[in-house]
């Protein structure tokens, strides 16, 4: 693994196959018809295994109630943004182009919009995974599945470091100090 401008850079993640493509689009419409529920699952873990995490979100940066957090409007919008993303890269697997145009405007609006540390994009895929696995375990249990799933948000980290990498994230953060 080597730094490239303060940002991880990885080898290149697995390619997915087109049996592993089957698996995430057929395991994902159960998720993705919960979208809201699941996607707040998810958020909730997140921020309560990763505080740090909560720094990006003016909204609900204090709270530390699961409970609050599940009422509140601020994280169910943004839950529901994640679970409208990973939609669009499921349903855009055979789509080299439109997930190109998807990592760019992703990668981009949190390296230089939000500011967002993209270390927070490997641990927010294994918090996905994790919720996925325990919410959904007749879909999520299978080996084969979890492999497949790991490939695609593999794929989305290397994906958004590489983003952040042509954007200039280490002189991005350090001209922020």
């Amino acid at each position: 693994m080597e730094r490239d401008g303060g940002v991880e850079r990885t080898q290149s993640p697995e390619t997915l196959t087109e049996d592993d493509v089957c698996v995430i689009q057929d395991t994902w419409r159960p998720v993705y018809e919960n979208r809201e529920n699941a996607g707040v699952a998810v958020l909730i873990r997140f921020f309560s295994n990763f505080p740090l995490a909560k720094q990006y979100f003016d909204q609900f940066r204090d709270m530390q109630d699961p409970e609050e957090m599940k009422q509140s409007i601020q994280l169910k919008k943004h839950a529901l943004r994640i679970m409208t993303a990973l939609n669009t890269l499921v349903e855009n697997l055979r789509d080299g182009d439109k997930l190109n145009s998807v990592f760019q405007q992703m990668g981009k609006s949190h390296a230089l919009k939000h500011k967002v540390d993209p270390v927070y994009f490997k641990i927010l895929a294994g918090v996905i995974l994790e919720v996925l696995l325990e919410a959904f375990p007749q879909c999520f249990s299978p080996a084969s599945v979890q492999s497949a799933w790991s490939k695609l948000l593999g794929v989305l980290y290397w994906q958004m470091n590489k983003v952040y990498a042509e954007v200039g994230w280490e002189s991005i953060k350090n001209s922020a100090k």
